[in-house]
């Protein structure tokens, strides 16, 4: 088995880690951000491959997670809930690219009573991740494993020849730019407002705007989202921006309207032209998951291991 250290603490990074030291390797994670500072703690983290190329391969990677998530459901200590929702579009759709990656999906028309304005869609289990929760979950299992996390500001990738790893991961989402010399990794920002949670049991989402609308229930609180900004590297929450998601939000969701706003959050998804998944000599890349690293988690991380081992 080879000592593997893994760069990057998000969802992609910790869940690869967990599958490498499942696998017997020795596993050390480094990162700047620790997993609650990573933009994978933003996210609304509802199952749904967004922002995310090539199809097939997402479609493999996201229907592996969705299979991983719902083993995992059953117990609390995950945060993973397996959630009923619609998705909702203002003009006929055809059925999605990934419809292979989810076990059912059942179509909703007008005559089923769609909210005003809207004329087609469909409803699908889903998970549905608490990333808090789910982010400490990681880390214990990865613990427990005999891994580590390492809280380490690199100016580049891990060496391999220097004793300390037979291989490296590149988890790095952003930091890819960097660590990779990858200039096509570009931010695209995410700004969510989390508010009380008003008795709401299923997510809804509209992607036919402008900008995606969607209202995901979580134990104790809802995300509300969003924005989709391309080139955008500003953290900041624009009160403005909030504002308007609130007003997209409870006109998708009514029971919405006056729900106890609990903060803001701004999130940086990592997205790439496709999502970068090979091995180059001593270092697997895997990064460039865009609006869907939740989502490929867990098909990603089988194919690290895969890498990892055609590397030693």
């Amino acid at each position: 088995m080879s000592r593997v250290v893994v760069v990057g603490a998000g969802v992609i990074g910790l869940t690869s880690a967990v599958r490498l030291a499942e696998a017997g390797h020795e596993v050390a994670v480094l990162a700047r951000d620790l997993p609650r500072e990573t933009t994978s703690a933003v996210a609304a983290a509802l199952w749904y491959p967004y922002l995310a190329a090539p199809q097939d391969r997402v479609t493999g990677w996201a229907a592996r997670s969705y299979e991983v998530f719902a083993q995992l459901a059953p117990d609390p200590a995950t945060g993973v809930r397996m959630q009923s929702g619609t998705e909702l579009f203002r003009s006929t759709k055809a059925d999605p690219w990934w419809r292979g990656a989810v076990p059912s999906l059942e179509r909703v028309l007008p005559t089923d009573g769609l909210p005003t304005g809207y004329v087609d869609g469909w409803r699908f289990v889903a998970p549905v991740v608490e990333m808090p929760v789910y982010l400490d979950w990681l880390v214990a299992r990865l613990a427990a494993l005999g891994g580590t996390l390492t809280r380490l500001s690199l100016g580049g990738l891990a060496p391999t020849g220097d004793g300390r790893a037979d291989v490296v991961v590149d988890a790095a989402g952003l930091g890819a730019r960097l660590f990779a010399g990858d200039r096509s990794v570009v931010p695209v920002r995410g700004q969510v407002v989390v508010v009380e949670q008003v008795g709401l049991r299923e997510w809804w989402l509209d992607t036919d705007g402008p900008m995606p609308t969607y209202v995901v229930p979580r134990s104790s609180d809802i995300v509300v989202g969003g924005t989709e900004e391309h080139d955008e590297w500003s953290r900041t929450p624009d009160p403005d921006v909030a504002r308007a998601i609130l007003e997209r939000a409870a006109a998708l969701v009514p029971a919405l309207g006056g729900a106890k706003v609990l903060r803001h959050k701004v999130g940086l998804r990592p997205a790439r032209p496709s999502v970068r998944l090979e091995r180059v000599g001593g270092v697997v890349h895997c990064y460039g998951h865009g609006g869907a690293g939740v989502t490929l988690s867990w098909g990603c991380a089988d194919e690290v291991v895969e890498l990892v081992a055609a590397a030693g």
